[in-house]
């Protein structure tokens, strides 16, 4: 199963969530800077339309390892609420479209 794995300790605050995100999910250089661009690059997962650097199959998930989930929890909990929420807004989508989820967040 592929995996994206983030480092609580380094997401305390919005510009570094973005950034971490942008390297390790491999977004476009004009990724936004925000949820709904972040909700955007990763509902295309299995389209393979160049969002990210991973092109998942029509059953593949791609898990998303938090490290260190209780430090963000503590440092900036709005960031890992919208973390939770944002994947369950693409995995909503994927259910609209008649497909099974595509993300899967690990918090530890």
């Amino acid at each position: 199963m592929p995996t994206v794995t983030l480092d609580g300790r380094r997401l305390g605050d919005w510009h570094a969530f973005h950034a971490e995100c942008r390297t390790a999910f491999g977004f476009p250089g004009f990724y936004g800077g925000n949820m709904d661009a972040w909700i955007d690059c990763l509902s295309g997962l299995r389209d393979d339309d160049g969002m990210t650097r991973f092109a998942l199959g029509p059953d593949e998930v791609l898990r998303i390892e938090l490290a260190h989930a209780g430090e963000l929890r503590r440092a900036a909990p709005e960031i890992l609420e919208a973390l939770r929420a944002c994947a369950e807004e693409v995995n909503e989508r994927c259910a609209e479209n008649g497909e099974k989820p595509v993300l899967d967040l690990v918090l530890r």
